[in-house]
């Protein structure tokens, strides 16, 4: 099977962390790099809870900083999501080695410039990095297979009562690569808060008794305290590993293609992201929108994934 080559960039996180547990599980992806961004906890956080993520599951890539701050807003946090670490619970291990000296920018370009395939970029974070991409080196989206992003809700926000946090985290840059005329999958509310993963499934990850194993399901452990605060949430929403399972299971979701737009100036729907679901506005469709899952289905490849990083023998 040919693999896939990928870029991971997110703000681990939660649901970022499990979403490479993920990645890196599939025999089907070929990681070439991970960058962090800003948007569940400050850069230098984000940084080192993407290093200490890496060095858990064995990923041994290039990990480089993105840009410390959205485009024209402040950084925006989420401490009362993620903790005050952004990834509170389990105590992981201390980095087994450091950022690459280049930026996120500048490590992506170069990885695309020098690969004879297309690239697939999968950003679970603000937009903030792959917008910077685009202004830095337009030449290169035409060496960009796809993009697999966690992010958004035609129907409604969660940050925001019409946007979610990590668009509305950096609007601007959302709207430019939105408009970048890449193919783009996103994988926003509308989907994302039906990936959820039940108490019971924490216990049968925690049975598989590897340091992985033990790791994620503590991560759902405390992560699921925010979701129990939350009305009709059952479970943990593993929001960003969706857009890892839309790229290697795509026969899971329900899609719905269809023209949208990130607003950007408006006081009460900034960061919104608008789908013209009926077509009203005859301009081509440029995201295939994510619209239900297979929970079930979901809910067994991110087990089946944690069971390759080993279990306790009976």
């Amino acid at each position: 099977m040919k693999r896939i080559p990928v870029i991971l960039d997110g703000d681990p996180g939660h649901d970022d962390a499990i979403a490479w547990v993920l990645a890196n599980a599939s025999p089907m992806l070929d990681i070439k790099a991970v960058t962090s961004c800003c948007g569940n906890q400050t850069m230098e956080k984000t940084t080192y809870n993407a290093l200490r993520i890496c060095t858990l599951i064995g990923l041994n890539v290039p990990v480089a900083k993105g840009r410390v701050k959205p485009f024209l807003k402040p950084p925006m946090v989420a401490p009362n999501v993620h903790g005050q670490s952004g990834l509170d619970g389990p105590k992981l291990p201390e980095p087994a080695f450091d950022v690459v000296p280049e930026d996120a920018v500048t490590l992506m370009a170069r990885i695309i410039e020098e690969s004879d395939e297309p690239i697939t970029l999968v950003p679970t974070g603000p937009l903030t990095n792959i917008a910077a991409l685009f202004m830095a080196h337009p030449e290169l989206k035409k060496k960009i297979s796809h993009i697999y992003l966690m992010g958004g809700g035609i129907h409604h926000g969660n940050w925001a009562p019409a946007a979610e946090f990590n668009i509305q985290v950096d609007p601007e840059a959302a709207a430019y690569v939105f408009a970048a005329g890449v193919p783009i999958t996103m994988a926003g509310l509308d989907v994302t808060e039906k990936a959820q993963i039940y108490p019971e499934e924490f216990e049968i990850i925690r049975g598989l008794g590897s340091k992985v194993a033990t790791t994620v399901a503590e991560w759902f452990d405390f992560f699921f305290q925010y979701h129990k605060s939350l009305n009709g949430y059952k479970g943990a929403a593993v929001h960003d590993a969706v857009a890892i399972v839309a790229m290697t299971n795509p026969e899971i979701f329900e899609v719905k293609d269809m023209y949208v737009e990130v607003e950007t100036d408006s006081e009460c729907c900034n960061g919104a992201t608008i789908g013209d679901v009926h077509g009203v506005l005859g301009k081509e469709p440029n995201v295939h929108v994510l619209w239900n899952l297979d929970r079930d289905a979901f809910a067994k490849i991110l087990i089946d994934a944690v069971r390759t990083y080993g279990e306790v023998s009976e």
